[in-house]
């Protein structure tokens, strides 16, 4: 299995999905894979039934239902050069496309986000494995997942005056937090969960490389 790859942060200062002219846009690709102990069809029908397992593998973020597929989530408290933010975003778990999951931002009713904007738009996709024999398991399935994530900030006015470079690796320092606490997380989170309610072994963690 490939090694996780962390695209390089690029800075924009007119994010596509904001017209706020303030916001400084921070935005970067992240694409890792997790091994599941068990067939395609039984991993496929696990994530099929997100109602069961997402805001149990979200902990200890807060996640409150909005919709039939959608999930509102406090992310957590992120900050550098002692500016912080609180994100709260909402993320809509799209049914199977032609074997490729998609996860992406979605309004949560009745809040306004404050100096700030998260755009996450992921995908998901199944590939069956076959093991040796001396494996614990013959068949397994790879889940490769792809994040594509935005955040536009609007920063406080003395971080403007500071070299670029330096609000450039603000940015990188807070989309490599967010990443940490959710996609990341929350992929391991929902690998654990899997193979416990199937009670499976569980595969060799590999360690992230941002």
């Amino acid at each position: 299995m490939p090694l996780c790859r962390c695209a390089i942060v690029t800075l924009d200062p007119a994010p596509a999905f904001s017209t706020d002219p303030e916001l400084i846009c921070f935005s970067s690709r992240f694409q890792d894979e997790m091994e599941m102990y068990a067939p395609a069809e039984v991993v496929a029908r696990y994530l099929d039934r997100h109602e069961e397992w997402f805001r149990r593998c979200a902990e200890p973020m807060t996640t409150t239902s909005i919709g039939k597929d959608a999930y509102a989530i406090v992310l957590g408290r992120y900050g550098s050069l002692g500016f912080e933010v609180e994100p709260q975003i909402g993320l809509e778990l799209l049914p199977a496309d032609q074997g490729v999951y998609r996860i992406c931002t979605v309004p949560v009713p009745g809040y306004e986000p404050q100096g700030y904007q998260v755009d996450f738009q992921a995908s998901l996709s199944l590939e069956q494995l076959t093991h040796e024999t001396d494996a614990p398991v013959t068949e397994a399935t790879a889940v490769a997942w792809d994040l594509l994530l935005t955040v536009g900030i609007r920063l406080p006015r003395f971080i403007h005056m500071l070299p670029q470079k330096l609000v450039h690796s603000t940015g990188d320092h807070l989309l490599r937090q967010i990443v940490r606490q959710t996609s990341r997380r929350l992929t391991h989170r929902v690998q654990e969960d899997f193979h416990q309610q199937l009670n499976l072994p569980l595969p060799p963690r590999r360690h992230a490389r941002f």
